[in-house]
């Protein structure tokens, strides 16, 4: 993950999260703050873990970081996930970050991650990812075909 080639093919996937860069979420330089691209990408990984895991589940680390290329106000940011591996109580997330332009018509990958998360049962402690939560209620996503899978 170290060029801005895509991981995921986004034709095919479907969107976790889009939003719209805004004035507010800028840093001193005019550019969107890298945190804030972040929280974004840590919400649309969440939102996908949450449904994978069918219940609760936690951000443990993100990995990997990298910020390809700088988000301008008025970007549309498009947040895509795909399973990259999932334990007996975990799910690891790859996530991109692509932008659409409104100036140029132009889509580019911006950010790319990876998003662990730990399944959690009611009470707050770690369970395994194939025992869904009574409580879950959303349909499931259906994993991707490039899973791997193993332990946590």
């Amino acid at each position: 993950m170290t060029d801005t080639t895509p991981a995921i093919d986004k034709d095919n996937t479907r969107v976790a999260l889009r939003t719209m860069a805004m004035p507010a979420d800028t840093n001193f330089n005019g550019d969107i703050f890298g945190g804030w691209i972040l929280s974004q990408m840590d919400l649309a990984a969440g939102t996908y873990a949450y449904s994978v895991a069918k219940g609760r589940v936690a951000t443990v680390a993100i990995t990997g970081m990298k910020f390809h290329k700088p988000v301008s106000v008025g970007d549309e940011i498009s947040c895509y996930c795909v399973t990259e591996k999932i334990g007996t109580t975990s799910i690891t997330v790859l996530v991109e970050a692509w932008v659409r332009r409104r100036q140029k018509a132009l889509e580019e990958k911006v950010t790319e991650g990876l998003f662990t998360f730990v399944a959690i049962d009611p009470n707050g402690k770690p369970r395994p990812v194939d025992q869904a939560d009574p409580n879950f209620a959303a349909p499931p996503i259906e994993l991707s075909k490039n899973s791997k899978s193993g332990s946590s």
